[in-house]
């Protein structure tokens, strides 16, 4: 029987989940998967044969005392606040879960503190890569304690301040993106929209993991460009002094994002992994507005992207006109062929290959009831025990 890939998901936004279920749907159909996440619902309808374990969700959980409350976080840590009922069941349930399952990888879609368990649990593990500035303590420690790093994008858009060493033991998949839809050319999705074939068309869209694109700045741009229409998907932030115009339009979320990245001639979007990828997946003209993110995630992966010429930016959202069309002109001007070039379509497919292969090399030649290499061992000659801590 195959050694068991485990997931742990985290369950801020929609990406990690859609990620997950992208590599997992690629996987051999007799290799055992389960998934560990505070939010089951992310997997309904879901349609491969997975194990679901959930999770207490301890985003907002009270500390017990103001005295537990004061005590420091340590560098090697990000997260880790003491006294909480929840985070023992949490670590109990990923410990008990990973040991009774026989996991051989754990795939952990992110945190560095779970990175860190898994090791101590002696568990190989996985850390699914993200941009940003994280070479503090807690996310280094994480990365050299797990056999090797995913990173869901393109060797190009690696950080220069990655360090070699991690680098080394870092798979780049290519671009992923989890939409599955077949891409129509532009003439096509206006057709199906109900979109004027000659007009300019801006999209901005957002992913579900923020509190929306702002709209004051969009009311702006459809000013700056009035002969443009201005389309939003996802949610919008309002700060209730926007007025309106006829042409820009909200339309929440919608039943195909790829038809209307498609009818685009250009697309307003944050740097999240999969927002960019599906902009990329259609060849669109973008125009990057990170969003905040903790250790600065979508600001380093703009960055990324237009010291590629893969997309323009602003240093923050244009608040006059002028500022607008200088962007809008420096998008124009963009080779939607270089985005475009940052998608893979298989990515998921050679990520599933990694993970799998990397598993099925670290379990090879297992043999029951022999006994384990120690670290630091005596000569070969030496017999060789786990020795019980105590």
């Amino acid at each position: 029987m195959k050694k068991p890939i485990a997931f742990f998901v985290h369950h801020q936004g929609r990406g990690h989940a859609h990620r997950t279920m992208a590599v997992a749907a690629e996987f051999a159909r007799d290799r055992p998967v389960s998934v560990l996440t505070a939010d089951p619902s992310l997997f309904d309808g879901f349609s491969r044969d997975i194990e679901i374990v959930a999770l207490p969700n301890m985003i907002g959980a009270t500390v017990p005392t103001p005295r537990l409350y004061a005590e420091p976080t340590p560098p090697v840590m990000h997260c880790v606040p003491l006294g909480l009922a929840a985070m023992r069941r949490t670590m109990r349930t990923i410990l008990d879960h990973l040991d009774a399952r026989e996991v051989g990888l754990f795939v952990v879609d992110v945190s560095a503190e779970i990175a860190l368990l898994a090791r101590i649990a002696s568990v190989p593990a996985v850390q699914i890569r993200m941009h940003g500035d994280r070479g503090d303590l807690g996310h280094v420690g994480a990365y050299e304690a797990c056999i090797g790093m995913l990173a869901p994008f393109d060797e190009r858009l690696e950080q220069d301040d990655y360090p070699a060493h991690l680098r080394r033991k870092t798979f780049y998949s290519g671009g992923l993106c989890t939409s599955v839809d077949r891409v129509p050319d532009r003439a096509e999705a206006r057709a199906r929209l109900g979109l004027d074939p000659t007009r300019e068309i801006v999209v901005a869209v957002t992913g579900g993991g923020g509190s929306g694109t702002p709209y004051a700045p969009l009311t702006v741009a459809a000013r700056a460009a009035p002969e443009a229409l201005w389309l939003t998907l996802g949610p919008t932030h309002r700060e209730g002094h926007e007025t309106n115009f006829s042409n820009l339009r909200e339309l929440g979320w919608v039943p195909s994002v790829t038809d209307h990245l498609a009818a685009a001639d250009i697309v307003v979007a944050s740097a999240g992994d999969n927002t960019v990828h599906e902009v990329a997946r259609v060849g669109g003209r973008l125009i990057v507005m990170p969003e905040w993110r903790y250790f600065g995630e979508q600001t380093r992966k703009a960055e990324a992207l237009v010291r590629l010429g893969a997309a323009v930016r602003a240093p923050q959202w244009p608040g006059d006109l002028a500022g607008w069309r200088d962007l809008l002109a420096r998008a124009r001007g963009l080779d939607g062929s270089v985005l475009r070039s940052l998608y893979a379509p298989d990515a998921a497919a050679r990520a599933a290959g990694w993970l799998e292969g990397l598993t099925d090399e670290l379990w090879q030649g297992q043999t029951v009831g022999a006994p384990l290499e120690a670290v630091g061992a005596p000569p070969e000659s030496a017999p060789l025990r786990v020795v019980a801590a105590g």
